[in-house]
């Protein structure tokens, strides 16, 4: 048994993910010998959420406190150093396959009722390749009898060959980021026309760091917005696009990872919302009794 639990590979063509049973998470992609996403080892410990789904919220609760329902809930806090509870309840659980086929696998768990969130849902996350690349989709039922808040994410952190973070092309086509205090808490939002964050046109990231969240993006005529990384010359990279109930994204530049990982490749998470969502944006979280939220974002890789 591998530390990460089971192991689902799924190949089409060139292509081969593996998707593992601790946390569901993904932890490989690639097109022939080049690297899509930055992943880890079977037998890997998960550091930085490398990967992870994010359930029942993305990003970070302040203090791990909210009020829902006239309750004052308390999560427990796993960000230490900042006081925060982040990236949910699932990642360290098992997700087991209950469907699997040649180039797609659909993993299902339960998240129970437990003290700082007495919600019951149940979660599924299909992954599934086809000859453009990957999409993902993640769903939850709230299967209690009264409504839940409810966020979803995922933390990919893209690779582009030997590039450095500093010198990848990076696009990310919104018109709002949300600034945040040294604990990673939004205070404002702000349009990104005129500041560093403004990444509408491709350019490379340099030396900024990035852990930032961007929302109003604007989308194609698909209805996807499409976050772009590439290598230096533009002449290969991967597509991020953000479908279905992906409404914000975060872009974190890894500068706070140990070595070798720091600053080693990009974090670009698809959320369903914005950082400490159950304090400040209980309307877009509230899930009711019966209902569903999908969350839908994929990864096309590309080479000119």
């Amino acid at each position: 048994m591998h530390r990460t639990g089971a192991q689902f590979r799924l190949t089409c063509g060139p292509q081969t993910v593996v998707v593992v049973e601790l946390g569901g998470a993904l932890r490989h992609y690639s097109v022939a010998d080049h690297l899509v996403i930055d992943g880890f080892d079977a037998d890997d410990r998960i550091e930085g959420g490398r990967g992870q789904l994010l359930v029942p919220w993305p990003n970070r609760i302040g203090d791990g406190r909210y009020r829902w329902q006239e309750q004052e809930l308390q999560l427990p806090l796993n960000e230490i150093e900042h006081a925060n509870a982040i990236h949910g309840l699932l990642r360290w659980t098992s997700w087991q396959a209950v469907e699997q086929e040649e180039a797609r696998v659909v993993l299902a768990t339960t998240l129970w009722p437990q003290p700082g969130y007495p919600f019951h849902l149940v979660a599924r996350a299909q992954y599934a390749l086809d000859r453009l690349g990957l999409t993902v989709t993640i769903t939850a039922r709230n299967v209690g009898e009264t409504p839940a808040p409810y966020g979803v994410g995922q933390h990919p952190y893209l690779a582009v060959g030997t590039a450095t973070v500093d010198a990848m092309l990076l696009t990310v086509p919104a018109r709002t980021w949300l600034r945040t205090d040294d604990r990673g808490l939004p205070v404002a939002s702000e349009p990104v026309a005129g500041t560093p964050n403004d990444f509408g046109a491709p350019r490379p990231i340099g030396p900024q760091r990035l852990d930032t969240a961007f929302t109003d993006l604007r989308r194609e005529a698909d209805g996807r917005a499409v976050v772009r990384l590439a290598e230096p010359s533009g002449a290969y990279g991967s597509a991020l696009w953000l479908g279905e109930g992906a409404d914000f994204v975060q872009v974190y530049t890894g500068d706070t990872l140990a070595e070798p990982q720091r600053r080693r490749s990009v974090a670009v998470e698809p959320m369903s919302c914005g950082p400490d969502a159950f304090r400040r944006d209980g309307a877009r979280v509230r899930l009711e009794p019966g209902a569903r939220h999908t969350l839908q974002w994929g990864l096309t890789p590309w080479a000119r």
